[in-house]
């Protein structure tokens, strides 16, 4: 798989984040993806869980905003260190750094995610 099929994954999945646009955001997983994120009880499986999930974040902020600092690949996955930033709808500023590994399909969509950050800090600063 061309690295650019793998990175362009990655770019709509943060870009979307910062548009807000739920429906761009789960349309970078394939029909059944799995998404591990920091804080779930179980793993998020298919469009509907990942739409159900984002949008719950999504609604917490008037803004948004993730930057991929750094991006490693290595064939089909890709490590992405990340800086978010966001007004909270509470008007609090929010940062949250983390970890998102991806692992993307020959159709360059997300197979399986694995999110390594601290939802609880980040609800606290948005809560204050």
């Amino acid at each position: 798989m061309a690295d650019e099929t793998t990175q362009a994954a990655v770019r709509q999945y943060f870009s979307a984040i910062g548009k807000k646009d739920a429906e761009s955001w789960v349309s970078c997983f394939e029909k059944e993806a799995i998404s591990y994120e920091p804080g779930a009880p179980t793993p998020l499986q298919g469009h509907a869980a990942l739409g159900q999930f984002i949008r719950g974040v999504l609604d917490l902020f008037q803004t948004i905003e993730l930057t991929a600092d750094h991006v490693f690949v290595c064939d089909n996955r890709v490590a992405v260190k990340f800086t978010g930033r966001g007004r909270g709808k509470t008007g609090r500023d929010v940062l949250v750094e983390g970890i998102d590994v991806f692992e993307i399909n020959q159709e360059g969509k997300i197979h399986t995610m694995w999110g390594y950050w601290n939802p609880a800090a980040m609800m606290a600063q948005l809560q204050g």
